[in-house]
């Protein structure tokens, strides 16, 4: 199965040693060699890089790791194709138009016969690629439109998004494996559901949290006269697998979490 990770964080960061990790396991540490790609975001635009060959044996991966840009939104992912071909076409994260901004989304499952329960009728939205990963997302773009649609790049209230988003996972993770990270750019959603374990099993977890706070107090310039304020750079971190030695939360089976500015938002769990 395919690895996801994503970053959220209340000040724009840079991601090295996590994408390092991930980027090993793209056919160096693991079996998933069939593409990769990292999202940044910046507002509502996002600067997206994709190759469909390995990322551990990339040089733009060991480049972005010098020279990645910040962002507080991040989001990566690493194949292992299951439907369709290693091309770029397949290669995730996919992105999309809605509401005046770039809509951003990586899967990691499979969800066969997914056809059967995504039409996609309003003709809005069509894969580029022969993913289900792909058609999965168009649908959850035209669910969420009617919540977008003449709102000019400002965002709906988080909850009424989480809802649609929530709905929509439980609709799909019936066909099979369905984990998801999927943003907007001014938020975060993950969806948890099974993956395949290091014992072959496919069970949950399928994804886990970290969730950081880091206080720093600023430079001391009170004999000059200016006064800084301390900063607290909160960062959440979701990934397939744990990155770090850290006590990473195991996200529970059909839960999906919203994220904002490095902290977890809100939380529901649809049956």
């Amino acid at each position: 199965m395919c690895e996801l990770f994503a970053m959220s964080s209340r000040y724009p960061t840079t991601v090295g040693f996590s994408l390092e990790t991930l980027a090993r396991r793209g056919g160096l540490d693991g079996p998933h060699k069939d593409g990769w790609g990292v999202a940044y975001f910046d507002d509502r635009d996002v600067f997206l890089l994709r190759e469909s060959s390995p990322a551990a044996q990339s040089g733009l991966v060991k480049f972005m790791e010098e020279n990645g840009p910040r962002s507080n939104l991040v989001l990566s992912h690493i194949r292992q194709a299951t439907r369709g071909e290693p091309a770029l076409r397949n290669t995730q994260p996919f992105q999309r138009e809605l509401g005046g901004r770039t809509h951003v989304f990586g899967h990691n499952g499979n969800l066969p016969d997914i056809e059967d329960k995504c039409h996609l009728e309003s003709g809005r939205y069509t894969p580029v690629g022969d993913t289900d990963s792909e058609v999965a997302f168009c649908c959850l773009l035209e669910r969420l439109a009617p919540l977008w649609d003449g709102r000019a790049g400002k965002p709906p209230a988080i909850e009424l998004r989480l809802e649609v988003v929530a709905d929509f996972a439980a609709l799909l993770r019936h066909l099979g494996p369905f984990n998801f990270v999927y943003s907007d750019g001014d938020a975060l959603f993950a969806h948890a559901h099974r993956r395949t374990q290091s014992d072959g099993s496919v069970r949950p977890p399928g994804l886990h949290l970290l969730a950081r706070e880091c206080n720093e107090q600023a430079v001391d310039l009170t004999q000059s006269g200016v006064l800084l304020a301390p900063f607290a750079q909160e960062l959440a971190l979701v990934a397939s697998v744990p990155l770090t030695d850290e006590p990473w939360e195991p996200i529970g089976e059909g839960e999906v979490i919203a994220l904002t500015r490095g902290i977890v938002y809100a939380r529901c769990s649809v049956q």
